[in-house]
């Protein structure tokens, strides 16, 4: 696919979600996929084709983070993403809020080094990796109650995997479940301190869905 027609897609998407994308950050996005693609031949990390992204790939990999973007509590947001894997939708949320504030959480050796370059190969400020089941990061005080948002792509995801990451979260912040099309359509099951706050539809073609679940403040 040529630079022109990555943008023409990337344009007609999403336009098709309400967005529009500046130049700046479309080069930036191509500049990933593209890495990704690299990437992707050697190792795993994703199973959408990304050589040639067609429309689910390119809802599911950049507009899907895009639209999810504008639900964040503003432009310099602490953001936690567990799982990141091949970087969405980390990054192209990251691309398009420059300011936002980035922890990525992989297991995986490989594809953590992919996500530090890249950091590297996109110039991404205040944006880090670590190399660690997220379950290990809460041996750490300094990573509780120190996040506006944690994002979390999975098809479906436990009560206990919510209430080990609601530690993370500042008071009032939130939980972005990224769900597919083949994800239940029935409401995320939630205990205290977690509340579900909204369902948005975030694809278009394919369904996809974005589920808030908001940590309520002590004594709500």
């Amino acid at each position: 696919m040529t630079s022109r027609e990555f943008h023409e897609r990337l344009r007609r998407r999403a336009r098709r979600a309400g967005l529009q994308v500046g130049p700046e950050v479309a080069q930036a996005l191509e500049a990933y996929v593209r890495l990704l693609a690299r990437w992707n031949a050697r190792i795993n990390l994703t199973a959408l084709p990304v050589e040639e992204p067609g429309d689910e790939t390119m809802d599911r990999l950049i507009v899907e983070p895009l639209v999810a973007a504008r639900h964040l509590p503003g432009p310099d947001a602490v953001v936690i993403d567990i799982g990141s894997g091949g970087g969405s939708p980390a990054i192209p949320m990251k691309l398009a809020t420059p300011g936002l504030r980035l922890r990525m959480v992989e297991s995986k050796t490989r594809k953590s080094a992919f996500l530090l370059e890249a950091i590297r190969h996109l110039a991404l400020a205040d944006t880090a990796v670590e190399t660690v089941r997220f379950e290990e990061l809460l041996a750490r005080p300094d990573l509780h109650d120190a996040h506006d948002v944690a994002t979390l792509r999975a098809v479906r995801v436990e009560s206990r995997v919510l209430m080990n990451l609601q530690a993370f979260l500042k008071p009032g912040g939130r939980l972005f479940l990224f769900r597919g099309p083949s994800a239940s359509e029935e409401r995320t099951v939630v205990h205290p301190p977690l509340a579900w706050e909204a369902t948005y539809p975030i694809g278009d073609l394919f369904s996809s869905r974005l589920v808030v679940v908001r940590k309520t403040a002590p004594g709500a």
